[in-house]
């Protein structure tokens, strides 16, 4: 269970990190919806509906290693499992 639960914070702290990079290591909050700046050719104008998107901001970044830090330091609420061998007194 000890060992479980490391790779589990392992696996999710690097989840947390490549979600954070792939969409653009942003840092500032999480957005659902970005700009859309498009320029009117007529015009001239910038601007246009936003466009929805996910973009990992610092606070998931923050929860994401916070959450796999629980995990880990749960883990040591674990002994270590050992092997015992029983061992073969009969001569």
């Amino acid at each position: 269970m000890k060992r479980t639960l490391q790779v589990l914070a392992a696996l999710v702290a690097t989840g947390v990190i490549a979600a954070w990079l792939a969409t653009g290591a942003h840092r500032g909050w999480t957005k659902t919806e970005v700009e859309n700046t498009t320029v009117d050719e007529v015009t001239g104008l910038t601007g246009g509906p936003p466009e929805k998107k996910f973009v990992a901001g610092v606070d998931f970044l923050g929860a994401g290693t916070l959450a796999a830090g629980a995990l880990a330091a749960v883990s040591f609420f674990f002994r270590n499992q050992t092997k015992h061998h029983k061992l073969n007194t009969e001569h």
